[in-house]
């Protein structure tokens, strides 16, 4: 998902709360009753601070509509397991875009109108989706495609 990429980027320590979830709050059983200490050193408000960070930045990037059904969790990693569930699809969803792209895969022409770059532009983007839904591109579909690629240019530039 593109949000991990973006977290990671942005700060590596709010991906490690969303990631690894954060620090139990410190409880201690006083007269039989369990009651949960307050946060007081400095390590525990920062740990405290990048959880809020880290569940607030996931909230930012979920659809108003969707708002209200992820309000009420209270912990990054579990918001992210939600929002992984909601947003990453089915896994017939994915076969089916899987599929899509292979046919817009096989389909990619380059228009004579078009410049060189439009079509390396269209190309990157194919490749990025793919990348996006699987996680990786295989190279013999990367290089079927640039042997196209080079008939087109060769065709151009005659």
């Amino acid at each position: 998902m593109r949000i991990e990429q973006y977290i990671q980027m942005m700060d590596y320590a709010l991906w490690d709360v969303i990631e690894n979830g954060h620090t139990l709050p410190k409880t201690q059983l006083v007269e039989g009753v369990e009651t949960v200490m307050p946060i007081t050193s400095v390590e525990d408000k920062a740990q405290r601070r990048l959880e809020v960070k880290a569940r607030s930045t996931l909230m930012m990037g979920i659809p108003n509509e969707y708002q209200l059904k992820f309000i009420s969790i209270k912990d990054a990693k579990q918001l992210m397991k939600a929002i992984k569930k909601r947003f990453g699809g089915t896994s017939a969803t994915k076969k089916t875009q899987r599929n899509l792209l292979k046919q817009q895969y096989e389909n990619f022409t380059a228009s004579n109108e078009e410049m060189l770059d439009q079509t390396f532009d269209r190309l990157q983007k194919l490749v990025s989706q793919r990348k996006d839904l699987t996680g990786r591109c295989k190279q013999k579909v990367v290089k079927k495609l640039v042997t196209r690629m080079e008939h087109t240019c060769c065709g151009i530039e005659e």
